[in-house]
């Protein structure tokens, strides 16, 4: 098991092609995808064929960027996972995680988070690291905030499922190199 950052009660490591499984279960669990996919079933076949694949093609490139898996140090229970990458409307990396539900509420998202911004920001390339979420998801935007990140806007994305809220956008949220080392 290839380890990227272990904080105060989490691992986070690599995914391997063994976990197809767990992220099955995340996947499938329609209070964690809610603001995702309005909560539609994944199938297996995409999770084995499509997002496992997705993530793995990551670690090609080095460790710098990407998704990992997101163990309980105590236990060794997959949480979920966190991911920095670039993100599809921007060349600066795109924070972000997907969390179980036992894992809520907690400060895991927070610690996670944390974690790879800190770790991110040792990149002198990196100036900056954004987040998005919908408007109405108010826990996430917590997390955005806990970490240090601002409000940077409101944006309307044309997005492939019709989720209650979703009338009122999304959200950006940002981080400067300089704000990190502020705070």
């Amino acid at each position: 098991m290839t380890i990227l950052l272990e904080t105060e009660r989490m691992l986070l490591r690599e995914f391997t092609t063994e976990d197809s499984q767990l992220l099955f279960e995340l996947n499938n669990d329609p209070e964690v995808m809610f603001y995702i996919n309005a909560g539609q079933p994944v199938p297996m076949a995409e999770i084995v064929e499509e997002t496992l694949p997705a993530f793995l093609a990551y670690y090609r490139d080095g460790d710098r960027f990407g998704f990992w898996a997101a163990n309980e140090k105590a236990t060794g229970t997959f949480l979920g996972w966190f991911h920095l990458h670039r993100g599809e409307r921007s060349t600066d990396p795109e924070l972000g995680y997907r969390l179980h539900r036992a894992a809520w509420n907690r400060g895991l998202a927070t610690e996670g988070c944390a974690a790879l911004i800190e770790r991110a920001f040792q990149d002198p390339t990196i100036s900056r690291i954004y987040a998005e979420t919908m408007v109405v998801h108010t826990a996430s935007r917590r997390v955005m905030e806990k970490v240090g990140m601002r409000f940077v806007r409101i944006f309307h994305a044309d997005w492939p499922f019709r989720i209650p809220g979703d009338e009122h956008g999304d959200v950006e949220y940002e981080i400067t190199r300089a704000e990190w080392g502020n705070r």
